[in-house]
Order: C-alpha cells, then structure tokens, then sequence
C-alpha cells in the first residue's frame, strides 16, 4: 500500500501550505516530462490528492486504507482481514484473555488447508471424469457425451483457477499481519513484576 505522507515526504500533522509545497517539489522530480517515471507521478499525484482531500485524509488517517492507493492484491487481502476483525469486535471475551493476532492466522491458515483439499477433491473428480471420456465410445456423428463431460471437466479447472486465486488472497491477508503481537494479561502481569 501507498503512504502517501511518505510518499509526499511530510508529516502526518501537514497543513495544506506544505502538502502543496512537498506536491510541487516532487511532481518536477517525477514528471515524465522532466525524465521522471510515470508510476512515480501518478502515485505523487494520488497521494496528493488524498492529502488534500479532508474525508479521505480522514479515512486514511483512521484505517491507514484508501481504495484508489490501494494495489488491488492489498484490497482483496484487506476485505479478508476486515472480516477476522468484525468476529473479534463481537468475541464476548475480555480484551487481554485470548490473542485476536494469533486467531486470525489460525482462521487464515484454516482457510487455505481447507481450500487446499477442496482442490485436491476437485482435482479427483476431474481426474475420474477425463477416465471416463477416454473409456466411452463416442458416436460418429456427434458426441454429445463427450462434450458434456468436457465441459464438466472444464467447469472443475474453472473452479480449481478460482480456489488458487483465493489461497493467494488469504496468503495475502497472512503476510498483511507480519509484525503485529499481542499482548495477554498474563505477560503484562509478569512485566509488572
């Protein structure tokens, strides 16, 4: 994800005076045109205009997200998170008794175990039915059953493609976690000590 106060090189408390000036000194740098990188401006301009933005600032500022600095690996990453983090706002139990962080991996790591073998179940049943067309006799003038199963087969690789694409998600919103702990009651009682 793109911050765009280190992107613009100010501080998160900038007024609009220095995000403009920070905004111009950075733009001449990355301008095309003055033998910058296309991608650098557009994400110069971007930060720019979310800084200048008080809504989104604000957003940004509050959940460190906004949709258009987000790559959209990041944004599918971020909704499964979002979703983990709506279960522990509504976990009953007291803040400090059970750690969120290491529930979270495990829901994470659950999820692609589970998608792994829906896989590999997809996989069999794929596996059984390319047999199946490769033992039955086909009709000279048409293969109805032929083409049926073919297209079984091709909905099952369907559904393996999208089944990888969420394991890259989850794996996504697995690596989005790096760095955080948390801390139980029972370590902030020992450092007490």
């Amino acid at each position: 994800m793109i911050d765009p106060y280190k992107t613009l090189g100010v501080t998160r408390d900038a007024d609009g005076a220095a995000i403009k000036s920070a905004y111009r000194s950075k733009a001449k740098s990355a301008h095309p045109d003055t033998g910058g990188d296309v991608e650098a401006f557009s994400k110069v301009t971007a930060s720019y205009e979310l800084l200048l933005d008080p809504v989104r600032r604000k957003i940004y500022d509050d959940t460190g997200f906004d949709p258009q600095l987000t790559d959209s690996k990041d944004l599918e990453g971020l909704l499964v998170l979002d979703t983990l983090v709506n279960e522990i706002i509504l976990d009953e139990r007291a803040p400090g008794s059970f750690d969120p962080v290491s529930a979270m991996r495990r829901k994470l790591t659950d999820k692609v175990v589970n998608t792994r073998f829906h896989i590999l179940e997809l996989e069999r049943h794929r596996g059984r039915i390319r047999n199946h067309i490769d033992r039955i006799a086909k009709r000279p003038e048409s293969d109805v059953l032929g083409r049926m199963l073919t297209a079984r087969c091709d909905a099952i690789a369907d559904a393996i493609g999208k089944a990888e694409a969420e394991i890259k998600v989850i794996e996504q919103a697995y690596a989005m976690l790096d760095g955080y702990s948390y801390e139980m009651e029972e370590d902030m009682a020992k450092a007490a000590e």
